[in-house]
């Protein structure tokens, strides 16, 4: 076992010792050494039960014969980060929450780890971590939360944010606001939506790392309970079959979850993370790619923000293996991959059924033939940038207009809540990138009062910052190169004319390419915004958003 080295011989007595302070037995000794690492904790709505799971998942362990120790994951919630110098430190922990667990497995020397995540950065923070130790692995997460009811209606997180537009607009009173700030929040889990939190907990089943339903069954059901107690027993079982997370995550599987996310329309965070995930296996993942996969896979669901149904409607429908079943109709999935069940994927979904093609809709009748990503290039994102095709209205997936340009989220703000922008203008945010923000921050705010103020089918966004799952409109993120690094996006002036082709994938300024270089001949970096402490350390060596804003060592 791994976990000799800390356990066995004479050279290990002084370890042994401190296990003993640990109150370990010797027949504990003997056994497998688990760790189970916690996302608990008490700032995160997503978060608030995971004690419960981790308490459920060691029995599991323990049932099986191994010995599970706890350590700590950070977590931030992004709707709470929202909107302030907080969101800079969101995507930044992701590779905080990578780098500890590393840190942590490596020097306690684990034999198998239960990760137990539930937001945002939180799962692909320890899917990379899984990765890179490569030990036996399962992760389970804490759930999705319940839809809310406002006016009959269900709802969430990002109606309320809408709300504060429609309030702004003069359209909801102060008690209508109350109302929907008491309402649509009912219960711990992560947000209901096909937001980033939900998107990456469904992922982690097709990549093959999570147990059924763990992307789907909402976080105050009993049944997620045991679904952790078997995730505690699954582990015992890859340990004794030494089957590892570099067995599951292979090229394949990230293909199949860069499919689902298409058919599911997840956030356009999938396409930070999946690439980041891809980084840590040794693949080269170029985000253009995600245009091959959509232009075969025909996008079967639209959950909020994209329609009217939520992740328990998903999980009531049969969930992300009734979705990936109906992707395989047509060939779409890879079925040979392994996965912590100790089956294929093919083995896994050949029995799931859709329960509600309401929900899911059957694959000869999608919402579309193509997924509900995009990544769109041109003369304003040579290198790409992503959108949400599946939430964007039919009227804006071609758009021209004039550019109205902010050098931060909250300047674009208070034009937007001020009255300022005017139907057919295409919003440029920029400096918010990973170097520029630093840390890429989510443009909920601008997003949501756009569409609060009622023009979501006349305005257009674009930033090199990124944007919540709990965005819609023609929001488009992570234009890269970036401004910070003099990316076109950088250029940009007040009024030029800003063309958006969705269906085409493309992204063009009407300025010509001699007036393009005179601008850049121009150009001067800006000072850092932040320039002590992590955000300038991870600016100095943070990617753009094309590569996944992965981390790599100056040279």
């Amino acid at each position: 076992m791994r976990s000799d080295a800390v356990k066995k011989g004479v050279q290990q007595a002084p370890h042994r010792s401190l296990f003993n302070a640990l109150g370990l037995t010797k027949e504990e000794m003997d056994k497998p050494l688990v760790g189970i690492v916690s996302s608990y904790n008490e700032i995160v709505p997503g978060h608030m039960n995971l004690d419960k799971i981790v308490e459920a998942v060691k029995m599991g362990v323990a049932l099986a014969g191994g010995v599970p120790r706890v350590f700590p994951a950070i977590a931030v919630c992004d709707g709470i980060a929202m909107g302030h110098i907080g969101m800079k430190y969101s995507l930044v922990t992701r590779d905080l929450i990578a780098d500890s667990t590393e840190a942590m497995a490596m020097a306690h020397q684990f034999d198998a780890l239960v990760m137990v995540p539930n937001c945002d950065k939180n799962v692909p923070g320890l899917l990379m971590a899984a990765a890179r130790i490569n030990v036996p692995t399962v992760f389970v997460s804490g759930g999705p939360m319940l839809a809310g009811h406002v006016n009959g209606h269900k709802t969430s997180l990002s109606s309320m944010f809408e709300a504060v537009g429609q309030h702004a607009a003069g359209t909801l009173s102060d008690e209508g606001l109350d109302e929907f700030e008491c309402k649509v929040c009912p219960t711990c889990g992560s947000c209901s939506g096909m937001y980033t939190a939900n998107s990456m907990n469904c992922l982690t089943e097709v990549l093959g790392m999570g147990l059924r339903g763990n992307g789907t069954i909402p976080a105050v059901y009993s049944d997620r309970i045991k679904l952790a107690k078997h995730a505690g027993m699954k582990v015992m079982e890859l340990l004794e079959k030494n089957i590892r997370p570099r067995d599951i995550m292979t090229e394949d599987a990230i293909i199949n979850a860069l499919t689902v996310d298409m058919a599911l329309g997840c956030s356009t965070n999938s396409m930070l993370h999946l690439p980041a995930i891809a980084h840590e296996i040794g693949m080269d993942f170029k985000i253009p790619y995600a245009n091959e996969i959509s232009a075969k896979t025909p996008n079967l669901c639209h959950l909020a923000p994209a329609g009217p149904t939520y992740m328990e409607d998903l999980n009531a429908a049969g969930g992300v293996y009734a979705v990936m079943n109906e992707l395989n109709k047509k060939g779409l999935i890879r079925t040979n991959c392994m996965t912590v069940t100790g089956k294929t994927v093919g083995e896994n979904i050949k029995d799931a059924v859709n329960l509600d093609p309401t929900v899911i809709r059957p694959i000869d009748n999608p919402y579309s033939e193509t997924g509900g990503l995009a990544v769109l290039q041109g003369n304003l994102a040579p290198d790409g940038s992503v959108v949400k095709r599946s939430a964007v209205v039919p009227e804006m997936l071609v758009h021209e207009g004039p550019a109205r340009v902010f050098e931060c989220e909250e300047d674009a703000s208070e034009a937007i809540l001020g009255g300022k922008i005017n139907p057919g203008d295409v919003v440029v945010i920029r400096y918010e990138g990973p170097k520029g923000g630093p840390g890429m921050r989510e443009m909920l705010n601008p997003t949501s009062q756009i569409a609060g103020m009622g023009l979501g089918s006349s305005v257009a966004l674009i930033t090199d910052g990124r944007f919540s799952g709990a965005s819609r409109g023609a929001s488009i993120g992570h234009v890269s190169p970036e401004a910070a690094v003099g990316g076109p996006i950088a250029l940009v002036e007040e009024g030029d004319i800003i063309q958006i082709d969705i269906p085409n994938n493309t992204l063009n300024i009407k300025v010509s390419e001699e007036e393009l270089a005179a601008r850049k001949a121009k150009w001067q970096p800006r000072e850092p915004k932040v320039k002590t402490g992590y955000l300038a350390r991870y600016a100095s060596m943070v990617t753009s958003g094309d590569r996944g804003a992965v981390l790599e060592i100056p040279r």
